[in-house]
């Protein structure tokens, strides 16, 4: 798609320009065993490998640790990292990071693990009050000031993208909501993505990381184009979430093509390994996607339910209280917002309907935010996962309390291509209690 394509026309409402940044990927069955290379030629002497209690118990893990021995490497475990980070795991795991003399960092494990792996190279590389790099309006929004040690991603899961994006995500406990911190320099250096770790996940992880993957390229194509954001005071302070641009359009569409052939058979059968490593590559894919556009309102709206979860406890997942995957909390949103997003774009909601295997034949623009919808909640049905918030513990009381929780995400949500505000937003969560 050419830069001169209509939805990128400039009307000197925007920027003018747009950014590329990419993580150095390598993929291949096998390739966590290059670990112990990569961090050596990449000057490591002492590492932090960060991982969770689960992961640090798999042979992904004993594969990573081996390689890096081998190469000579010291390696110090950090396994203390929390499946759904917070504010005060982000803090005791900056602590060890700090206190390790440690040159290089590796993370072994999903997107909880990545994440603490990246905040934690942050604040033990630039100290600062917590808030300091926490997006605006939560935290204060300052810009990471400089370089940040080598980071090697080894992720364990299909569908987070964090090994290839500067983002990182937590529950805020004082606000009972997720936000996060975002700086292309918190892109891990390099990331090996091994498809063999997917041959025992259960299906309900496939599924949810797999919804993720869905989401990222889905709002990466709907999201408002770039031309349309506000320019940055400076081009160096351009955003990450700098919305839709004719590079994250290309790879948003090969992941969505990959997620509409082998997201079920990943889900469905275990065995299936061609199916599941599609879905690793989609993945990957699409968080390079998301990480040169920007997410909106399915993943802005997520946070809230992540944080305001009381009783439902997802299956297939080490849980100490309730919980909901990431994943999931995003896909239920989707099929409500896209009914309200698709008159801002309706063609790009067609096409990634039809990417996603819906037939489109006939469809007017009109019709555009159903057949997305519909599609959705055909995925949905097809996993088994629950029938909108209200499978998950939230009613209508809850709506005041979703919303207040979602306003501060400020840099997810005015990346959508309709502006949103408190009544918007109130809609929203009510059109996603239930779909059938």
């Amino acid at each position: 798609m050419s830069c001169s394509h209509h939805y990128y026309q400039q009307a000197g409402l925007g920027d003018d320009a747009f950014t590329l940044d990419a993580s150095t990927v390598t993929f291949g069955a096998g390739c966590l065993k290059e670990a112990g290379d990569h961090a050596r030629a990449q000057g490591m002497k002492r590492v932090a490998l960060f991982t969770d209690k689960s992961v640090a118990k798999l042979e992904h893990c004993a594969v990573v640790r081996q390689s890096l021995t081998d190469a000579g490497i010291d390696a110090v475990v950090y396994d203390e990292v929390a499946v759904e980070p917070t504010d005060v795991s982000f803090q005791a795991a900056t602590r060890f990071a700090a206190g390790g003399n440690f040159d290089g960092f590796v993370s072994v494990g999903g997107g909880s693990v990545m994440d603490t792996c990246k905040a934690a190279n942050v604040y033990a590389t630039h100290p600062a009050e917590f808030l300091a790099y926490i997006n605006a309006p939560v935290g204060r929004g300052e810009p990471v000031p400089g370089p940040l040690k080598p980071h090697i991603a080894c992720p364990t899961t299909s569908g987070t993208g964090s090994e290839v994006t500067g983002i990182a995500i937590f529950d805020y406990l004082p606000m009972q909501a997720k936000t996060g911190m975002v700086s292309r320099r918190m892109k891990p250096t390099t990331a090996l993505i091994d498809p063999n770790v997917t041959r025992t996940l259960p299906a309900t992880i496939v599924a949810a990381t797999g919804f993720d993957a869905m989401s990222h390229a889905l709002e990466t194509l709907t999201a408002i184009p770039y031309a349309r954001r506000a320019k940055a005071p400076q081009p160096s302070r351009r955003p990450v979430s700098q919305g839709a641009n004719p590079w994250s359009d290309a790879v948003a569409h090969e992941a969505l093509d990959l997620v509409g052939t082998y997201f079920l058979r990943a889900v469905q059968d275990p065995a299936d390994t061609d199916a599941r490593a599609e879905m690793m590559y989609a993945a990957t894919l699409a968080g390079i996607a998301f990480g040169n556009a920007g997410c909106h309102l399915p993943h802005g709206m997520s946070y809230a339910v992540s944080g305001l979860i009381r009783e439902y406890r997802a299956p297939d997942y080490a849980q100490d209280g309730p919980f909901i995957p990431h994943g999931m909390s995003v896909i239920l949103n989707a099929p409500s917002v896209y009914r309200f997003t698709a008159e801002a774009c309706p063609d790009r909601h067609l096409d990634a309907a039809r990417r996603l295997g819906a037939d489109t034949k006939g469809a007017t623009d009109a019709d555009a935010g159903e057949v997305l919808a519909n599609r959705l909640i055909e995925f949905v049905r097809a996993v088994g996962f629950p029938n909108g918030l209200s499978a998950v513990g939230f009613s209508e009381r809850d709506l005041d309390a979703l919303v207040k929780g979602a306003l501060p995400q400020a840099r997810v949500i005015n990346n959508a291509p309709r502006a949103v505000g408190p009544e918007e937003l109130r809609k929203l969560y009510a059109g996603a209690l239930a779909y059938w």
